[in-house]
């Protein structure tokens, strides 16, 4: 099993280095976020995604009292130093940290101390902490019943489901849907991977708060290409943002289209299937096939990757927005992605249900609409929730995290439960009071 770590060292030349070494250690350590900051670390540690924290002394506003936040919830801290910086020892000794290691020690070194720290945070249990030197959210909250156990999601040889996310042009929100889609897959215990393949300018990276430069999806053509894929490769290149969620980043640029070749990508997918048990694929918004007519020579199409994407998949989400020129485009979309993909299962999403742009009853009016022109009986309909959906965008986290009572999120909760035939816990009825 392997022991999730954060690391911030924001600033420092030897950050890389200093991750790489971690990974590379024969103790197991997996580097889940690299923070950018003092707050993300706060966050990251206090929503349970990692056991142990590796510290700079110059990261900015690093005081005792973060220090303690951290260890009161259970998170062992290891500070690191520039090699020969006694001045930043001594500052993260004083601020509580016991264990600091200088950051060219071998990587069974600062393994090692990673390791040792979080046993001795086993042993000891959270630090206690003065009665009033933060607030304690737990004792306000009520005893609530246990919850109902989700049965874990084997991962599968194979056999893991392709889900792609498509929508028209005009910006409907399918990235917004295919990181929630993920997400609440990997909150049901079913081994997710979600991945960019948008060649257009994907923007998932940035979604999750993520600072990779080097897109994951693009690597892992390059290496298909190169005829050096194999499983434990795709793993590496896409990183783990949650617990049973990867993640495969995207093309910041547009003018990066032809590293995403269709000939890679039936690659990647297919080794895809082995490493996850359901992949969530964000995909560009055309559908367009005569590119070659603008060529005298065989070239590739920057659709290609849409295309054989849509082709391979086992579902194809359709996202279209919930007004007037959103839903025309939709419909359009729909009759075109039949066309180019016969046979497509499709289920359809639309985003941003209001009365607005719709009038009357607008969820009725939609599903009739789509009904009545292009034969689709069954529709997701997502109310407008902007402020979550900004909220998560700002911090860099998904709806889950920022907005679990969003009403944008229970019916892609239920959505990404239906598509991978996952049976929901019935909720509990609150007893009327009399």
């Amino acid at each position: 099993m392997s022991l999730p770590v954060l690391t911030a060292v924001t600033g420092a030349q030897w950050e890389s280095d200093l991750v790489s070494a971690l990974e590379r250690s024969s103790l197991g350590l997996d580097v889940v976020r690299r923070c950018v900051d003092l707050p993300d670390v706060l966050a990251t540690a206090q929503s349970g995604q990692a056991r142990a924290v590796l510290l700079s002394a110059d990261l900015r506003r690093l005081d005792r009292d973060a220090v303690a936040r951290l260890m009161a919830g259970g998170v062992a801290v290891v500070g690191v130093v520039t090699p020969g910086d006694l001045a930043g020892e001594d500052r993260l000794r004083r601020l509580g940290i016991s264990r600091v290691v200088p950051a060219d020690a071998p990587a069974d070194v600062l393994a090692g101390a990673v390791a040792e720290a979080v046993e001795v945070a086993q042993t000891a249990g959270p630090v206690p902490v003065a009665e009033f030197a933060m607030s304690d959210p737990h004792r306000s909250m009520p005893t609530l019943p246990p919850a109902e156990e989700v049965p874990a999601y084997e991962t599968g040889t194979g056999t893991g489901q392709l889900l792609a996310v498509w929508g028209p042009t005009g910006a409907p929100g399918r990235t917004s849907v295919a990181v929630t889609l993920a997400t609440e897959l990997s909150l049901f215990g079913v081994p997710t991977l979600l991945a960019d393949a948008d060649v257009y300018g994907g923007v998932v990276a940035q979604t999750l708060g993520l600072l990779d430069e080097a897109p994951g999806l693009a690597a892992a053509c390059r290496s298909a290409n190169n005829g050096t894929l194999d499983l434990p490769a795709l793993a590496r290149h896409a990183r783990e943002v949650l617990p049973r969620l990867r993640v495969l980043t995207g093309i910041q640029r547009a003018d990066r289209w032809p590293e995403l070749r269709a000939s890679a990508l039936e690659q990647v997918w297919d080794l895809s299937r082995q490493l996850a048990a359901a992949i969530v694929v964000d995909c560009g918004f055309s559908l367009e096939q005569d590119e070659e007519i603008s060529f005298d020579t065989a070239a590739p199409r920057r659709n290609g990757a849409t295309l054989t994407t849509l082709e391979l998949s086992d579902t194809v989400v359709a996202v279209g927005a919930a007004d007037p020129i959103g839903l025309q485009r939709l419909i359009r979309g729909i009759e075109e992605l039949r066309e180019v993909v016969p046979g497509a299962v499709i289920r359809v999403v639309v985003n941003g249900v209001r009365k607005g742009p719709v009038g009357g009853d607008a969820e009725s009016q939609i599903r009739d609409a789509l009904r009545r022109y292009v034969g689709v009986d069954s529709v997701v309909c997502v109310p407008y929730d902007r402020v979550s959906f900004d909220t998560a965008l700002a911090q860099g986290r998904t709806l889950s995290e920022v907005a679990a009572k969003s009403p944008a999120r229970a019916p892609l909760r239920a959505l990404a439960a239906d598509l991978m035939g996952i049976t929901m816990p019935k909720q509990r009825r609150r007893a009327r009071r009399r």
